[in-house]
């Protein structure tokens, strides 16, 4: 399962409100190959559904990843930092052994 933070949640309630989505979009998680360490995290909205798609819902937050990105984000937590060090989406991944420097990508 993937958690979402209060401060995550009400972001991408504010993206799906300024870019129009409707109801039936929700958020796309996945991990790709690539970056400093190996793998980097891809989010999007999305209103398609794939075969073998992983549902998930938290603080009425609809979480969708394909099968391979849910073994390495199974207890990942979606947050959101507005900080100066950084703006953007921020996964706090267990299951990551180590990360770039910039945060950006991360190993196994």
């Amino acid at each position: 399962m993937i958690t979402v933070t209060e401060k995550a949640k009400n972001r991408i309630q504010d993206i799906l409100k300024e870019e129009n989505y409707d109801s039936s979009y929700f958020v796309r998680v996945s991990v790709e190959s690539g970056g400093c360490s190996g793998l980097t995290y891809n989010l999007n909205f999305d209103n398609q559904d794939q075969e073998n798609d992983q549902v998930f819902e938290d603080k009425g937050i609809k979480l969708v990843l394909n099968i391979k990105s849910f073994l390495y984000l199974s207890g990942t937590e979606l947050d959101y930092s507005d900080g100066l060090t950084g703006k953007g989406f921020v996964f706090n991944n267990p299951n990551a052994s180590r990360s770039c420097a910039c945060g950006e990508s991360f190993a196994v």
